[in-house]
């Protein structure tokens, strides 16, 4: 029961989070919000945004608003998984999982996406799609450095797998216990 209980938060709280994270990472690259896959993240995070603008103003761009949002859910759904593992932490233990398991979160939302970019790009080569033009959006900031230093080699792009395995390398690197991950 309790390993099933764990499970589900730590799942829905990634996905949750995940909502939050991808509002800021759009805010922060100017994405497209008229995009229908942006219409329903701002739909879906807005009772929360919309009282914390009131309290919390945004500073140079930033969307400081959402930003103490996902540390301030990440840091009760860190709580709630130690909680339920029976896990002690520290304050300063604590603290750091908190910021790895968000350095984590955005790590592992660009494997995926960058993935699912890919393989979208092999099914429909050219051809529009707003979940197409959303992770387009997301990720070229990211393949576009790599991109300079490597170029495409006969008309393939290598620059999505290289990313993926730096990426990869970076999330092997955190120091996060398997029960936070």
């Amino acid at each position: 029961m309790r390993d099933s209980f764990f499970f589900l938060i730590r799942v829905l709280s990634h996905l949750y989070l995940l909502l939050f994270l991808l509002r800021f990472i759009m805010q922060w690259i100017r994405a497209d919000f008229y995009n229908p896959l942006a219409q329903f993240i701002v739909r879906a995070t807005n009772p929360l945004v919309v009282p914390a603008r009131r309290l919390i103003p945004a500073s140079s761009g930033i969307d400081l608003p959402t930003l103490v949002l996902l540390v301030l859910l990440e840091v009760i759904a860190t709580w709630l998984l130690l909680y339920v593992a029976s896990a002690p932490a520290t304050l300063i233990q604590f603290a750091e999982f908190v910021l790895l398991r968000l350095v984590s979160l955005t790590l592992s939302l660009y494997t995926w996406t960058i993935l699912v970019y890919v393989i979208l790009g092999w099914i429909s080569p050219g051809g529009y799609h707003p979940l197409t033009m959303m992770l387009a959006e997301l990720n070229e900031p990211v393949l576009r450095p790599i991109r300079r230093l490597l170029p495409p080699i006969s008309g393939l792009d290598l620059s999505p797998l290289l990313a993926v395995i730096l990426i990869q390398a970076l999330s092997l690197a955190i120091p996060l216990p398997n029960l936070l991950r």
